[in-house]
């Protein structure tokens, strides 16, 4: 069994099918799930062949659209051997065939470092802070920069009016998953509605949810091993993973959340936003950022959004964690008053 009673895993079923479906897995000995996944649990499976990493859609009922791992194994598969780093994929089972009830996959566990604080209290020293962020904007840069049809991702998603369709799906989601009235969220969802940018038809493969700890460093450099959790990648407009991610300057870093508000940047060697944008847009050779405003709320909505479906999931009694998904319910309205206080300076 998986060490969760609220989700368990049949581990003598699941080591009989791995076993015929990954060439050379045989002996698995434990299940550990990983206890920082909310959306798609995550589980590491120790075997006499190795670890190995399994990742699955939540039990029970599932909101439209959300928990697509075989997108997750797809864009993955796509990116091995592009200047974007990821884990080797080695098996995806869909829900027919899965011998856990749910869809599925396997894939490579990559050994290194995970950041969950982005003040970098492990890092040694200013310059080492300095050159983990410049790490990470370059492999946003290179997701941004993917050839689309080289790699085989066309079709991964609608071209065009990205933020129109993503406002929608969000606002959708955010109704049904609603438990409680906020009318900051009412506010923010008015006034992103009011001042959607112009479609201006630039398209690439975005990430969705493209922040420090879904990144794998290697233990002795700043170097990215491994991008993680792509459940929400498509294809779309390469300003909303880059807003998405500066986002973590302007939240507190204290409680539940880990930003760098409060943080003295410059004496830790992390880069102001801004700089963090400019070296972006250098990477990218653009001129800069129009309607930064609107992609900075649209940020904090979203995400307010994503953590809404996880309370409800947890009202629900079938969240993945949930202790985590009550905290989470309680950061939405934090989360959408500082989206109004971008928008609505002091």
């Amino acid at each position: 069994m998986a060490d969760s009673e609220a989700d368990p895993i049949d581990q003598d079923a699941l080591a009989a099918y791995l076993e015929g479906a990954i060439d050379g897995f045989a002996g698995l000995e434990k299940i550990v799930k990983f206890q920082s996944g909310q959306s798609n649990p995550t589980y590491r499976l120790d075997a006499e062949s190795g670890t190995y990493v399994l990742r699955a859609k939540p039990p029970g009922k599932l909101l439209k659209s959300a928990h697509q791992v075989d997108r997750e194994f797809r864009v993955m598969a796509a990116l091995a051997g592009s200047d974007v780093p990821v884990p080797a994929m080695l098996h995806l089972a869909g829900d027919e065939e899965s011998p856990i009830g749910r869809a599925f996959f396997v894939m490579e566990h990559v050994d290194g470092r995970i950041f969950w604080d982005p003040a970098l209290p492990e890092a040694e020293d200013p310059a080492e802070r300095a050159a983990i962020f410049d790490a990470m904007n370059g492999t946003l840069a290179a997701i941004h920069s993917v050839d689309l049809e080289r790699a085989g991702l066309a079709d991964f998603g609608r071209p065009g009016n990205y933020f129109y369709r993503q406002l929608s799906r969000w606002s959708e989601q955010w109704r049904q998953s609603k438990i409680d009235d906020i009318p900051e969220m009412d506010r923010l969802i008015d006034w992103l509605e009011d001042n959607l940018p112009a479609d201006d038809g630039v398209t690439t493969l975005v990430h969705g949810d493209y922040r420090l700890d879904n990144l794998i460093f290697a233990r002795d450099r700043p170097e990215i091993l491994a991008v993680l959790d792509w459940e929400l990648s498509t294809l779309g407009h390469p300003l909303a993973d880059l807003a998405y991610q500066c986002m973590q300057w302007r939240l507190p870093n204290r409680g539940t959340f880990k930003g760098l508000g409060g943080v003295d940047r410059a004496e830790r060697g992390i880069p102001s936003e801004a700089d963090y944008v400019a070296r972006y847009c250098e990477r990218r050779g653009l001129d800069g950022v129009d309607d930064w405003t609107f992609y900075l709320a649209f940020s904090f909505f979203r995400l307010a959004a994503i953590l809404q479906g996880v309370y409800k999931r947890y009202a629900d009694g079938n969240a993945s964690n949930p202790e985590k998904a009550q905290v989470y319910g309680r950061n939405v309205p934090v989360l959408a008053k500082l989206a109004l206080e971008a928008i609505e300076p002091a």
